[in-house]
Parts: C-alpha cells; sequence; structure tokens
C-alpha cells in the first residue's frame, strides 16, 4: 500500500464550510493530514476575515491547536451577487471582498510563512483565484481581488522559496457555487470544450497535486487553471 500524500503535514484551510474548501480539507484529511478548517460557520473554527484582526488571529489559533502548520490554503472569499456591477457595487462590499480575499490573505500568509521559516518547515501554501484575475468579470471588487491574490502567490513564492516554502494558486473556471448559478447561465455551457461545469472535487484533486511533494515539488509562483478549456473560448465559432 502506498504511503498517504500528507500523512507528516497539518494544514490550515480557510472558506472550509462548504464547496471548493470544503471538498480541499475533505481531500486532504483522506490523504492523511490534520485539518483544521475555518468559516464563517459550519467548519472546526469560526471565523470572519472581514473584521480587523481576524486574521492574526486565526494564524495564532491554528499553530495553537495543531502544534505546527505545513500546509496553508486560503478558499475564504464572500458570495458573489450579479447585481454588484461596476457602477452599483457598494463601498462595504468593495471592502469586505478586498478584507477576506487579499488582505487576509496577506496576513495568514506573512504570519504562516514566518513560522513555517521560523520552525524550519517546508510548507506549502496554495490559493484559490479566479479566471477573473486576468479577463473582467463585471463584478469588479471580486475580479481585483483576486488580482491582487495573484500577484501575492509570485511575491510569496520568491520571498519563500529559499526556505524550501512553495506558494501557488489555482484559478477554477465555471465551478457552481459561492454566487455563480450554473441554472442562471444556460449558454455557458457551449463555451466549455470539455462539455460540463466543474466541481469542488476537480479543483480539489488539482490541489492535492500542487500542495504534494510527491508531484508538486518543483512547482512555485504558478497559477493552474482547472477550468475545462473555458479560457480557450472567444468569439470564433468551432467548425464542425
Amino acid at each position: 500500500m502506498s504511503q498517504a500524500l500528507f500523512q507528516d503535514d497539518t494544514a490550515l484551510v480557510t472558506g472550509s464550510g462548504n464547496g471548493i474548501g470544503k471538498a480541499i480539507a475533505e481531500a486532504l484529511r483522506v490523504e492523511g493530514a490534520r485539518v483544521l478548517g475555518a468559516d464563517l460557520k459550519g467548519s472546526d473554527l469560526d471565523a470572519d476575515l472581514s473584521r480587523p484582526g481576524e486574521a492574526l488571529r486565526l494564524a495564532a489559533q491554528a499553530i495553537a491547536k495543531l502544534g505546527r502548520v505545513s500546509i496553508f490554503v486560503h478558499s475564504a472569499s464572500p458570495r458573489r451577487h450579479e447585481e454588484d456591477t461596476a457602477l452599483e457595487v457598494k463601498e462595504d462590499t468593495w471592502r469586505a471582498m478586498q478584507e477576506v480575499n487579499l488582505n487576509a490573505g496577506f496576513l495568514l500568509g506573512q504570519a504562516l510563512g514566518r513560522h513555517m521559516r521560523e520552525r524550519k518547515i517546508r510548507g506549502r501554501m496554495l490559493y484559490i483565484t479566479s479566471l477573473h484575475a486576468y479577463a473582467p468579470r463585471n463584478l469588479p471588487h471580486y475580479s481585483a481581488s483576486k488580482a491582487g491574490q495573484t500577484m501575492l502567490v509570485r511575491e510569496f513564492a520568491r520571498a519563500l522559496g529559499p526556505d524550501g516554502i512553495r506558494v501557488n494558486a489555482i484559478a477554477p473556471g465555471a465551478v457552481p457555487g459561492g454566487g455563480f448559478d450554473a441554472a442562471k447561465n444556460p449558454g455557458l455551457l457551449a463555451t466549455i470544450p470539455m462539455g460540463r461545469f466543474g466541481t469542488p472535487g476537480d479543483v480539489a484533486q488539482m490541489a492535492l497535486a500542487v500542495l504534494s511533494e510527491r508531484f508538486g515539488a518543483y512547482v512555485t509562483g504558478e497559477t493552474i487553471a482547472v477550468d475545462g478549456g473555458i479560457a480557450l473560448h472567444n468569439w470564433i465559432e468551432p467548425r464542425g
């Protein structure tokens, strides 16, 4: 029997109450990791990352409960609402999105990066970003926060690489949840070459590969799309 991928690892996963974060937390547990999940509710720890000071409190709490943190996954994000377009989104909605996705993502990564370096842990971090870090979504607060996360991944990867700490991102495509309703986007399916919407499990399996030292040991600073090929779509329709 082969050894579990993460039997010696301890992980903090934000946004683990549902969707992609939950799927990643469960997949890590199956592969042997001790996992501490954090979300507004429905997880191991309640954490509202839109509140000032909450990110650092969560990092300290995770270290105290786990003893050490070797894996950090940041999947938490406020729900998206289609009415929050460029000229309609309210300031508090903008600020909450930046606070959870970007500010908390930075502060958690900084605190846990210091922890990993001080303990000489060959750690790994993974951020769940979006294809809309590169392409407009008509939800500017969301797209801007994901663009910021993408550069944050590269900054951390460069800073922490000499310590053996790898930092990457996954950009999911059309995965129902988090504000994306497949039923309200019937025409979108035709733009996906693989012919189906994604699932949280699709993202979780790639997360395991990127986070593992068995398969991802030489990968850092990268954003990997898990999108069924949707980013390949353009206005030129394929011919049969």
